[in-house]
């Protein structure tokens, strides 16, 4: 199972209010004949996802509609004539390699698996050349376009990723996730520091409902999916806090929405704050400091540092862990200056 859902395989928003005469009718049924271009199983996918609602609050595929029910979401991309993802010679950062998996170091930038539009240039076509075109296996529910791919990070998120190479390793990988007993560390730059060292953070997470590319917290049990998060303060820079977190689920921008939630959105952020003065003074130079920092890195500070789990053959544990990227580095030893001096001059 997957806990990130593509919101690049939708586009235009659509409202549908329930005629005074409908019947009674499964969810998935009513919008598989009125949505185009579109199968059941990609709608009960939207539904359980959270894309697709009624009257503002999710529900099962099996709801049934009812004259007066507000529909809402987004329809379903065709896909693009011609849009097969091809095999293409990019650099890849291999950590580790055996029979069964494939562990990347995954560079920012770099998108996962291809979208629309969006069909060079990914890991899975980096993949697809690496392998020779041979069939990696397939999560349930994907398509063809995803080949090995167990889980995945954001664009410009750094670090490690885990592929699996045949449907034995595809399989019990798959469950560990499920089972979220992966171990997955991040390591973060945040804006503002902590009042206490170490905390979980335990809130739903689920699409805006103001703006359904973009995740949320909710208050309400019945909205959106659990998301658990454990941070600890590795490094107080006054201004800003390299923090550690510990996932215990795995949903779509976890940790950014998270730490956002919690007033300490991540560095460079665009989506969830971080690309604005979060703390800090209002002097010029302090500002022109911060706007270096932003151009470092090619995007959002965020690195996934660690990753353990069960290996499908010999059923041992493997821990792998990757260093920051330079960018990511560089930025911190430049708030590690800028902090030094600012507490030389007091």
């Amino acid at each position: 199972m997957i806990d990130n859902f593509d919101e690049e395989l939708f586009e235009e928003n659509f409202s549908i209010v329930i005629d005074s005469k409908q019947n009674p009718l499964r969810l998935d049924k009513f919008l598989l004949g009125r949505l185009f271009n579109t199968t059941r199983s990609k709608i009960q996918n939207a539904i359980q996802k959270g894309v697709i609602l009624i009257n503002n609050k999710q529900v099962k595929s099996n709801y049934k509609v009812k004259p007066g029910d507000v529909v809402t979401g987004t329809i379903p991309k065709k896909r693009e004539p011609g849009s097969v993802v091809k095999a293409e010679e990019l650099p890849l950062d291999i950590v580790y390699e055996d029979e069964d998996v494939l562990i990347i170091n995954k560079k920012a930038g770099m998108v996962v698996h291809p979208g629309i539009s969006n069909y060079s240039g990914t890991l899975v076509n980096a993949l697809k050349f690496y392998f020779e075109n041979k069939n990696l296996p397939v999560m349930e529910g994907n398509d063809v376009d995803r080949p090995g791919i167990v889980h995945r990070i954001d664009k410009f998120t750094t670090g490690l990723l885990l592929i699996a190479k045949n449907e034995k390793a595809m399989t019990f990988l798959a469950k560990q996730f499920f089972d979220h007993s992966i171990e997955r560390e991040y390591l973060a730059l945040v804006w503002g520091n902590f009042d206490t060292v170490k905390g979980v953070i335990d809130k739903n997470i689920g699409r805006s409902l103001k703006n359904r590319k973009v995740m949320a917290t909710f208050e309400e049990e019945d909205i959106g999916k659990r998301a658990v998060t454990h941070y600890e303060v590795l490094e107080d820079l006054y201004y800003v806090s390299l923090v550690k977190c510990k996932l215990e689920t795995g949903r779509t921008h976890q940790i950014r929405v998270h730490m956002k939630y919690i007033g300490h959105p991540v560095f460079n952020d665009e989506i969830y704050g971080g690309d604005k003065i979060v703390k800090g003074t209002v002097f010029t130079k302090y500002k022109q400091f911060v706007q270096n920092c932003f151009g470092l890195i090619p995007g959002f500070a965020l690195h996934a540092h660690t990753l353990g789990f069960i290996h499908p053959t010999t059923k041992e544990k493997m821990i792998f862990k990757a260093d920051l990227p330079d960018e990511f580095s560089e930025v911190l030893d430049k708030w590690r200056k800028y902090v030094s001096v600012r507490k030389d001059s007091i």
